[in-house]
């Protein structure tokens, strides 16, 4: 018997009353933990400045931090390690002092593990008296995780590494990496992976209506559309300021809506719906050939319910939430490029808590069901990437999270993503940031900051740039969105522009990187064999090629991405 796609979406949303079950939430996400190893392997960059790293050495070099007791570990294999025993107090645990120099991009690694369950273990670098949180992870007892983050020193100086954990279980530690880079080797690093993953060589080659190579044709190139999607949030008022509307639409090629689709906007009362405002903004961005990420399905933050959904009974809430999905997404189906299905779902449980705590599964199953083209479908969340100490927002949570996701309801592994807001504070710690992106990408879904501003102050717009930067050489990363959606009476908290449009030192950073990261015309003439040759930033180009021969020119469109070739024939 064939079920019909409404009555199989009734039934997915009604599965979500079974699951219940006694399962906490936490227990779940440790039910899902990522891949860890029976042995870790060797310090990256052979410990970098610390000593003993792998302890091979025994505890040479190393000290009980807090007042705790410390020993030495060894597995049947022969492998030593250091263990933090008889823990009371959080900060009780392993620690080594080192020098720190000024100005220096620092990345940290280390291999964890506890004796008991799973426990929440962050590195910690105590310098000058403050206290630095360099990243964390979630340690599990009987195998070894790695912990992956990074630091940026303003002084130089002493400093002691510690590791700590709420839990009092004990903490073993291992093959500790501390890696000093100077801003101009990270800044060189960076380029070439920027190179490496935005850019392709290709190669042209003119034929006449033969097949047969022309030699001496003449070749130019223009920049169609940048391969790289980087746009910012808009708000309604584009739909009224046609000065807006130039500056926005010349520049970016991807947006979001700030609040104008999400749930207490579309649906201020229950039942009375208004989708005038979204309906009219997507269609602008469509004139203009604008993409447009869908913001958002749900959101888990309690605070951020309607307010009529907030006290709702179950029954009546789980019809508003089936109300819900079914309208704002059926309606859009198609004509969006993602969706935030549920926005913020590490720091927040408000449907787990009504629904059970695999409601999230059930929602992105539904949204699947109602929108069945190549759109995205994303978690979304803040302090990932932007905070290191913060522990409900872990690399390693999140990608735990994604498969909870997709482990219940296998479906949705087709066109999961990942969303990274990227609501950052000054002085942004870039080395914590690749870490985060590089433990991400291990999850092999596309990767996008969605929601990307930078705290005001001075700096701004540099650690705008470095962030931008630092986004765009990661290969994993598809996208990026400015949180910048403009207001008269001023932006969330990062504004490109003043209220006349002129750029502001943020902006002036945006279209600095959208110049650089588009390729400048071309032109040459092909050689012997009819090629002609260019290092090209993936994008789309009008190519037209001319011949002294023929009183004629062609022109071509070729789109020059990942995965695609480098050898293109144009026929004159």
């Amino acid at each position: 018997m064939k079920v019909d796609p409404m009555g199989k979406l009734s039934l997915l949303l009604a599965w979500i009353t079974l699951l219940q079950v006694p399962c906490t939430i936490a227990a779940a996400a440790a039910g899902a933990a990522c891949h860890c190893l029976p042995e870790p392997p060797e310090p990256q960059y052979g410990g970098g400045v610390v000593r003993n790293a792998d302890f091979s050495a025994g505890l040479q070099g190393w000290s009980a931090f807090g007042y705790g007791s410390l020993a030495e570990g060894s597995s049947p294999g022969g492998n030593r390690y250091a263990v933090a025993t008889n823990r009371t107090r959080p900060y009780q645990s392993v620690s080594q002092k080192v020098l720190l120099q000024n100005d220096t991009h620092y990345t940290l690694s280390a291999w964890l593990q506890v004796s008991d369950g799973v426990a929440d273990v962050r590195v910690v670098v105590k310098a000058a008296g403050d206290f630095i949180h360099a990243g964390g992870v979630a340690a599990k007892s009987g195998c070894w995780s790695m912990l992956k983050g990074g630091l940026t020193t303003v002084s130089g100086g002493r400093a002691e590494i510690y590791f700590e954990s709420n839990a009092t279980a004990d903490i073993w530690v291992d093959s500790v990496s501390l890696k000093p880079f100077t801003k101009e080797e990270w800044s060189n690093h960076r380029d070439a992976s920027a190179s490496t993953a935005r850019r392709k060589t290709v190669r042209l080659q003119a034929t006449d209506s033969a097949g047969n190579p022309l030699p001496g044709a003449a070749v130019s190139l223009e920049n169609v559309r940048n391969g790289f999607p980087l746009g910012a949030a808009m708000s309604g008022e584009i739909l009224r300021n046609p000065s807006y509307q130039r500056w926005f639409a010349s520049r970016f090629t991807v947006t979001t809506f700030e609040n104008e689709m999400k749930w207490y906007s579309t649906e201020p009362a229950p039942g009375r719906e208004d989708y005038s405002v979204p309906d009219a903004m997507l269609e602008f961005a469509r004139s203009h050939g604008i993409a447009v990420r869908g913001h958002n399905v749900f959101w888990d933050d309690p605070n951020q319910q309607p307010r009529w959904v907030q006290g709702l009974p179950y029954p009546q809430l789980l019809a508003a939430a089936s109300r819900r999905i079914r309208s704002v997404v059926a309606r859009y189906a198609g004509k969006l490029i993602a969706w935030d299905v549920v926005n913020e779902n590490l720091h927040f449980s408000f449907f787990e808590r009504r629904f059970g705590w695999d409601a999230s599964t059930a929602f992105y199953a539904a949204a699947r069901m109602l929108d069945t083209g190549s759109t995205l479908m994303f978690m979304n969340e803040y302090n990932t990437l932007e905070q290191p100490g913060d522990m409900a927002a872990l690399p390693a949570r999140y990608v735990q999270r994604l498969k909870q996701i997709i482990g219940g309801y296998p479906q949705n592994g087709a066109g999961m993503a990942i969303g990274l807001e990227g609501h950052f504070t000054a002085p942004v710690n870039i080395p914590y940031m690749r870490a985060a992106l590089d433990t991400l990408a291990q999850a092999g879904v596309p990767v996008w900051l969605t929601e990307v501003d930078v705290g005001g102050g001075a700096s701004q717009a540099y650690y705008l740039e470095e962030i931008l930067r630092e986004a765009y050489a990661h290969p994993a990363v598809q996208g990026v969105i400015l949180w910048a959606a403009w207001r008269p009476q001023g932006c969330y908290v990062m504004c490109l522009t003043d209220n006349d449009f002129n750029n502001l030192p943020q902006g002036d950073v945006v279209d600095r990187l959208i110049t650089e990261w588009s390729t400048a015309p071309r032109a040459g003439t092909t050689d012997a064999e009819g090629f002609f040759q260019a290092e090209l930033a993936h994008g789309e180009y009008k190519v037209t090629v001319t011949h002294p021969s023929l009183n004629t020119s062609v022109s071509q469109s070729v789109k020059v991405e990942i995965g695609s070739g480098s050898h293109y024939f144009i026929q004159v």
